[in-house]
């Protein structure tokens, strides 16, 4: 199979990445699982400065969530990065359940480069801010920036924060950034027309238009820009075409919840689409129950009834609107300490989660950048032949 998007330019020695697994479950279900690179955790908040003291104590910070791409034959990541921040209880007002929150939890992003995908040194100190620092329209911090090559241009999409993370709804707003260098960054404002987070623009145009997902919640939505990309570049200009989408989101839904109890409380974009000959693979992240039996055969003994996993599908080509592949079960969930309940060399700030952000094809390997345990970042692995053949053999919608 012909991947379409592959990078030519990248030297990576991809020998210690594996190629995903496919196996059975008891009840007769078959299954693809990806690869934890065996070096996870490529990026701690320690190792990069990320620490404080609170009255002589220790405290560690957060780098997760970041999105990938190549640039100069080297991956660029984008994840957010939290410091000088403090553990409080919330009550989730969609879910009645009282979860852990943060005080003072304003992220910002930084940049890292590494020439062989696995490990990474910051990029020039270049700080992407989330406070009132750079602009006024959100000030509570930029979180999950996806990065895309579109023509000659990189569009960092991220989630700028209007209010406090964990204060209730109405919070997030689509925040666009551009670069064509990754030294001079433009902002062009936020999407103010609604509540939304995860958004990913297609790398090119699909018959003359661009595309890209979004999630409002709780579910992923799949919209054209009328106003070409112009309308991604310049967002109030284009308010029209945004409200329009947000007045027919229905119409725009590609995925819901409530199919799977591992997607039973949300779902939503997770990296960049990869064009293969096949369709767009897309990569997102679901929200719900993972049921027993792939704990098990992860090797997980504690249940996990609120856990984010990741999952796959394939979209048409020419009209990735039609979903031609989904998974029923996910591809990868919380497994290692460090993703699950954390332990005192690898504490966590929210359990059992994955978050897939980020995805590189080199060669016939697929590298997908995740954060885990919203604390740390890690690289899963397959072979996006074998990925595709799993979707394309026990996954037809």
């Amino acid at each position: 199979m012909k991947v379409l998007h592959e990078r030519k330019n990248m030297k990576i020695d991809t020998e210690n990445l594996g190629d995903g697994t496919i196996t059975s479950l008891p009840s007769g279900e078959v299954i693809f699982k990806l690869d934890s690179y065996i070096d996870n955790p490529i990026l701690e908040p320690e190792d990069i400065g990320l620490v404080w003291y609170e009255d002589g104590v220790k405290r560690v910070g957060a780098v997760f969530n970041g999105g990938a791409e190549v640039f100069n034959g080297k991956i660029v990541l984008a994840p957010r990065c939290h410091k000088n921040y403090k553990e409080g209880t919330f009550v989730d007002t969609t879910t009645g359940i009282e979860r852990k929150c943060f005080e003072n939890y304003i992220s910002e992003i930084w940049l890292f480069e590494s020439a062989d995908g696995m490990h990474f040194k910051r990029l020039d100190g270049l700080v992407i801010k989330g406070d009132e620092t750079d602009h006024e329209d959100f000030t509570y911090g930029i979180e999950d920036m996806r990065i895309v090559k579109f023509e000659d241009t990189y569009l960092l999409v991220g989630c700028g924060k209007v209010a406090p993370p964990f204060k209730g709804k109405n919070a997030d707003r689509i925040a666009i950034y551009s670069t064509e260098d990754f030294a001079n960054i433009t902002y062009h404002g936020i999407i103010d027309a609604f509540d939304s987070r995860n958004a990913i623009l297609f790398p090119e145009n699909i018959k003359g238009k661009p595309y890209i997902f979004l999630r409002m919640y709780p579910n992923i939505q799949i919209a054209p820009l009328m106003g070409n990309i112009e309308q991604l570049l310049f967002p109030q200009k284009h308010r029209e075409y945004w409200e329009k989408i947000y007045t027919n989101r229905e119409k725009y839904l590609l995925f819901q919840t409530g199919s799977y109890s591992h997607e039973k409380e949300k779902i939503g974009p997770g990296t960049q689409p990869v064009k293969t000959e096949r369709g767009w693979l897309f990569i997102y992240h679901s929200v719900g129950k993972i049921e027993k039996e792939i704990l098990s055969c992860y090797g997980v003994t504690t249940p996990v009834e609120r856990g984010y996993s990741v999952c796959a599908a394939l979209l048409d080509l020419d009209d990735p609107t039609k979903v031609l592949c989904r998974t029923r079960h996910p591809i990868y969930i919380p497994n290692a300490l460090y993703e699950l309940a954390g332990n005192e060399d690898h504490p966590v700030d929210v359990p059992n989660v994955v978050f897939p952000t980020g995805a590189i094809v080199c060669g016939e390997k697929l590298l997908i950048y995740a954060g885990v345990g919203d604390k740390y970042e890690i690289l899963l692995s397959c072979n996006i032949n074998n990925l595709v053949d799993y979707l394309w053999e026990y996954c037809k919608s």
